[in-house]
Formats: C-alpha cells, structure tokens, sequence
C-alpha cells in the first residue's frame, strides 16, 4: 500500500514586505502593506485591523480592536468563565513556547541516577536542587566535600544544570541532602532505576 503523496503548502507571501500575508503586522511597515492586504488577501486581519489610516483614526481603530479582545472572557472545561484579569496568576504558571506549545511548571523533585561507565566506573547524576533555592555551585563543594571525591555542575542532555558526583554515592546522598538542607523533603528524591522512576522513601 503506497503511502499518499502530500500536496506542498500555499503560502501567501505578502506583495509589499515580502513576508508571508499572516506575518505582516510584525513586519517592517504593517501601515504600508494594509493596501495590498486589503486587495488580496482580505480574510488573514479582522476588517477594523487593515482599514485605511486615511479616516484619521488608524491608531484609534486598531485600540479599539484591542480593547474589544481584552474584554473576551475564555471558558474553562468546568463551564466557569474568567476574565483577562483574573487569569493572571495562571499565565505565570503556564508559558508559552515557539509554536505555541505550553511549557509546564517544573515540578519540585530531586533525581538521583547512577550511570556506569567503561563497565566500573560509576558517575552519581543529582538534578532538581535549584527548585529547591539550593545553589549548585555551593551544593557540589559540599558534596564532594562530604564523599571525598569530585563533584561538578555540568549542563545536561536537556540543557538543565546538574551536580556530576564521581563513584556510587546513590543511596548516601539522600540522608545527606535531608540534612544539609531541610527544606528538599525525602518524600521528593527520586531514584532513577532501570529506567524508572522509584521514590527514596
């Protein structure tokens, strides 16, 4: 069964800036490109968006436009509405990323993984202690400090920093870290085993 062939995207590259229609208005001169909007591409901006500067209230239509989307009220899956306003706290919460995916709020956890290396050597991987308000850089002397050995931070696979503390010190480390710090409860430490996650406690 042959799969079937997909039909290329038509873009509609605007006449004036050279930018695809829907881009325009982050373009170099959105008031220059508003004629030739209007002609031919009329359904990418609402009608009061690309109206003629001319009339003499350009700017004032556009705030109009503005205003009216601010008054717009999204309903949740519950049926309950909230206003501009009052979503305010969760916009915080929930950012968004190019493309218009959500980036979720990072849970509050430590992760312990032990990685082998060369068959004996062992690396003891500790992330999730900046959620915490835990300086990295403090953290890594103390453990290195505390196991006699070497400790580093080092960016990760993710991009996210971690604590790289040389040989097996899985299991050691979480009393150390209760203590050390009072605030990084043990019911949050993780173990990464077998590609699972197991809780320390």
């Amino acid at each position: 069964m042959a799969a079937e062939k997909l039909a290329p995207v038509k873009v509609l590259y605007c006449g004036v800036c050279g930018l695809p229609a829907e881009y325009c208005e982050f373009g170099p001169d959105f008031e220059r490109c508003k004629p030739w909007l209007r002609a031919h591409a009329p359904g990418v901006y609402p009608e009061e968006l690309v109206a003629s500067s001319s009339s003499g209230g350009g700017d004032k239509e556009v705030d109009k436009v503005g205003e009216r989307l601010q008054g717009v009220s999204i309903s949740a899956a519950d049926g309950s509405s909230s206003t501009g306003g009052a979503s305010a706290s969760k916009q915080e919460e929930v950012k968004r990323l190019p493309g218009g995916k959500l980036k979720k709020k990072d849970k509050q956890e430590v992760i312990i993984e032990k990685i082998v290396r060369n068959k004996r050597k062992c690396v003891t991987v500790v992330k999730g202690l900046e959620l915490f308000g835990v300086k990295l850089s403090d953290a890594s002397k103390k453990l290195g400090k505390k196991f006699a050995t070497g400790a580093s931070v080092v960016k990760g696979p993710t991009e996210k920093e971690q604590i790289d503390v040389q040989g097996d010190i899985s299991y050691d480390v979480v009393e150390f870290i209760t203590d050390t710090w009072p605030d990084v409860p043990e019911s949050a430490i993780y173990f990464i085993e077998d590609g699972r996650k197991v809780a320390a406690a």
